[in-house]
């Protein structure tokens, strides 16, 4: 049984504390947690991504970025990560969790959500929204 659940980007600030706010939000029976491959610690989410969750009626202003650790793979049940990048980064490093590693998007084609990093708003909500199904495609499966 899946308890919790660890969604991964790559700088930890714009695409996976959105995966982690929705994942608390309609999951509240899940422990979720977030990090980077490549995380900006300490740094909270993008300003961005706080406007877009806050219109969707979601607080991540808390939220700081961490790098992933074999801690953290290891404390985990499912492993969520943004794009093949993610994945590829976490089994090449770390290949005994291979099986627990997937991405968020794996029933919509194993689709990537782009990254909104450095772009206008509309990638945000473009972003959100690919989360936002593949979170429900998550939780269904899960449920």
């Amino acid at each position: 049984m899946i308890r919790s659940i660890l969604v991964v980007c790559t700088g930890n600030i714009c695409r996976s504390p959105i995966g982690e706010g929705l994942l608390r939000a309609r999951g509240p029976a899940l422990e979720v947690s977030s990090a980077g491959v490549g995380a900006m610690v300490g740094w909270p989410a993008d300003p961005l991504s706080v406007e877009v969750m806050q219109a969707q009626g979601h607080d991540i202003v808390a939220h700081r970025a961490r790098q992933i650790t074999r801690a953290m793979l290891s404390e985990n049940d499912l492993v969520l990560t943004l794009d093949h990048h993610h994945s590829a980064w976490i089994n090449a490093r770390f290949p005994e969790y291979r099986g627990k590693v997937h991405k968020l998007l794996r029933w919509r084609d194993n689709a990537d959500v782009p990254d909104p990093y450095r772009q206008p708003k509309a990638a945000f909500e473009e972003s959100y929204e690919l989360i936002d199904q593949g979170v429900g495609d998550w939780l269904r499966r899960l449920g």
